[in-house]
C-alpha cells in the first residue's frame, strides 16, 4: 500500500478523517458522512509496513507494549495529520485526521464575534466543548492565532499530540507534546507555571488533577484555554464538578464561579447547499447572574435561561438560538435545525408561530435576525468555507 497516494486521495476528497483496516477498502469521512475510497483493501502486512513507516523507534516500542498510540506527522508537500494506531482482531488499524498547514481564522470558521473577544481575556479559564470531531482543537488554534497576530504574549501549549503548528509572530509560543516533551497533561501544566506564561493551552482536561491545576493557573492570573468532551454549557459545569468527591463540591463551585471565564460549546451541522458544515455555537460567559447560579446547585438548570437572555448585553447564546439564526439565514434546513437543537418541540412551535412559555428566549434572536438576516448566507463567506470535522 502506498500511504502517500491514499492520503492524496483523502485530501482531494476534502475528507477530515481516513480509516484503514485489513481486508476493507480505505474509508474517509467527508462532512460527517463515511465514504469508501476507490482503493484496494490493504492486507494486514501492508498495514504493519505503513505503521513501521509512520512510527519512530520509540513509538514502535510503545505501540508494541500498549497496542495503541496517538501521534502526529507531516507529509512533505501535502499536509499534516493526527493519527491513532490501534489493534483490532490481532491486526493494526489506523485512524488519521487531516490538520491544515495554515490555522484558519475565526471569521473563516463562521464563529460568533464573541469568540474573538474572549481570546483577549486577561485571565480566567475558557473551555471549548463538544463531541469528538466538532472542531474544538480548530477553534482553540484559531484563538491562539489571533492572539499571536496582534499581541505580545508568552504562550505555552501542552497537547497530545501537537496538531496545528504555530509560528512566532507578535507572541512567543512554546508547543509541548505529551509523551515527547512532557509525561502527561498534569505534569506539563504543573511545570508550565514556572515558565513565565501569559497564556496556557491544555489540549484536553481528562482528570481531577489537570482540572485543579487549570483552575489554579486561572486563579493566579493566567488565561487558560482547554477542551472537554461535553455537549453544552450545563453539562460542562456538571462534568467539572463530577471530577471531585462530594465533600469538595461546594469548594469547587466557588472556584468555578471565580475563575471560569466562558464555555464555548459547538456542533457542526450540514449546510443546506451541500457545501460542508457550519458550526452552531452555545456561549456562556461569566456574569454576576451566572456566577450566582453556579454557586447554588438548585439554580444550575436556570443557567440556560440566563444565557438565552444575555444575547444583546453579553454576546451569549444557546444552541437553540444559534440554530434558529442559521435556519432563518437559509444556511441549514429545518430538518437539520430540529435534529441539532436542544428543544426541538419548542423550536417547532416557534417556527409555526405558536407562542410558548419560553418565548423570552427567542426575543433577542428575533431582534437580531430582523436586522441581519441574509448576511451570512449572502456575502458572509459561508459557502466557500470548509469546516472540516477536526477535534
Amino acid at each position: 500500500m502506498n500511504i502517500r497516494n491514499v492520503l492524496e486521495k483523502m485530501i482531494a476528497a476534502r475528507a477530515s478523517d481516513l480509516h484503514l483496516k485489513a481486508g476493507t477498502a480505505p474509508v474517509v469521512r467527508v462532512d460527517g458522512i463515511l465514504y469508501t475510497l476507490d482503493e484496494p483493501a490493504p492486507a494486514a502486512q501492508e498495514l504493519r509496513d505503513v505503521c513501521s513507516q509512520l512510527l519512530n523507534d520509540e513509538q514502535r516500542l510503545y505501540f508494541s507494549t500498549h497496542s495503541e498510540i496517538d501521534f502526529a506527522f507531516g507529509v512533505s508537500g501535502l499536509a499534516r495529520f493526527r493519527a491513532n494506531i490501534f489493534m483490532q482482531r490481532g491486526t493494526p488499524a489506523l485512524a488519521l485526521r487531516h490538520v491544515p498547514v495554515e490555522v484558519p481564522a475565526i471569521e473563516d470558521l463562521l464563529l460568533p464575534p464573541a469568540v474573538r473577544e474572549l481570546a483577549f481575556s486577561p485571565r480566567g479559564l475558557i473551555l471549548v466543548t463538544g463531541r469528538t470531531g466538532s472542531g474544538k482543537s480548530t477553534t482553540l488554534a484559531a484563538m491562539i492565532d489571533v492572539i499571536n497576530k496582534v499581541t505580545t504574549r508568552n504562550i505555552i501549549t501542552v497537547e497530545d499530540p501537537i496538531e496545528f503548528l504555530h509560528r512566532d509572530r507578535m507572541s512567543f509560543i512554546h508547543q509541548r507534546e505529551v509523551g515527547l516533551d512532557t509525561r502527561s497533561f498534569h505534569d506539563g501544566l504543573k511545570y508550565v507555571l514556572r515558565q513565565d506564561p501569559d497564556i496556557i493551552l491544555v489540549g484536553e482536561i481528562r482528570d481531577l488533577e489537570t482540572m485543579s491545576t487549570a483552575l489554579m493557573a486561572a486563579d493566579t492570573g493566567h488565561l487558560v484555554l482547554s477542551t472537554l468532551h461535553t455537549t453544552d454549557v450545563v453539562q460542562t459545569l456538571q462534568r467539572i464538578i463530577s471530577f471531585y468527591p462530594p465533600h469538595q463540591h461546594d469548594e469547587i463551585r466557588m472556584s468555578i464561579s471565580s475563575n471560569l471565564r466562558a464555555v464555548i460549546s459547538q456542533r457542526l451541522i450540514p449546510r443546506r447547499d451541500g457545501g460542508g458544515r457550519v458550526p452552531a455555537v452555545e456561549i456562556m460567559m461569566s456574569t454576576p447572574t451566572i456566577r450566582e447560579f453556579i454557586l447554588d446547585p438548585s439554580k444550575v438548570p436556570l443557567i440556560r435561561s440566563a444565557v438565552a437572555e444575555g444575547v444583546t448585553q453579553y454576546g451569549m447564546q444557546t444552541f437553540d438560538q444559534s440554530v434558529l439564526t442559521l435556519l432563518r439565514e437559509g444556511v441549514i434546513s429545518e430538518e437539520e435545525a430540529l435534529r441539532n437543537c436542544n428543544n426541538p418541540n419548542e423550536l417547532s412551535l416557534k417556527l409555526k408561530g405558536i407562542s410558548a412559555t419560553s418565548d423570552r428566549m427567542w426575543q433577542p434572536v428575533d431582534a437580531a435576525t430582523e436586522s441581519s438576516v441574509g448576511a451570512r448566507a449572502g456575502g458572509g463567506g459561508g459557502a466557500g468555507t470548509e469546516w472540516m470535522s477536526r477535534e
